[in-house]
């Protein structure tokens, strides 16, 4: 058991760390995340590698971390002039400040727009996915999508704008 749940974390570790870190914007955060539903993937393993449903549950679990987190009070941040340090190990993105852009629109969006447009958009899952992941109904991922994109389409295109000026 011990060592297919060791080639499962080497192999999608990377994997959940990054979608950690746009579902939360902070890379220490994502790290702890990243444990805490590593940590109740291995309570879990048994039943769920039975059943071929580990990544999944692993998202669901991820997702649901952030949420969780993001609801308690003393999480709740002040905004800054300057952006803190951004990147990581195994961050190989070429367009640095679109990406700087990118993460700081996600990090403005409320957490359920921000889970949706990630799964939906980052990790390519499906409508039916996304809802069946985080508990709503179809009609609410497609919503809360729409909401989301808009959200972003606006604050990437003000943001371009006043780079303009």
């Amino acid at each position: 058991m011990d060592r297919e749940f060791d080639a499962y974390v080497d192999a999608r570790a990377r994997v959940l760390r990054r979608t950690a870190y746009l579902l939360c914007g902070d890379w220490h955060r994502a790290e702890d995340l990243v444990q805490t539903a590593l940590t109740k993937l291995y309570a879990a393993w048994p039943r769920i590698h039975r059943d071929g449903s580990v990544d999944a549950y692993a998202r669901k679990v991820l997702v649901r971390a952030a949420i969780d987190e993001s609801r308690r009070p003393w999480r709740r941040e002040t905004a800054v002039a300057a952006l803190p340090e951004v990147g990581g190990a195994g961050d190989t993105t070429s367009d640095a400040a679109a990406d700087l852009d990118v993460r700081a629109a996600l990090a403005r969006l409320p957490a359920g727009q921000r889970a949706v447009v990630v799964l939906r958009y980052w990790e390519d899952l499906s409508v039916a996915e996304t809802a069946r992941l985080l508990g709503n109904t179809e009609g609410t991922v497609k919503s809360q999508s729409a909401k989301g994109l808009a959200a972003l389409r606006e604050l990437l295109g003000r943001t371009h704008l006043e780079e303009q000026l």
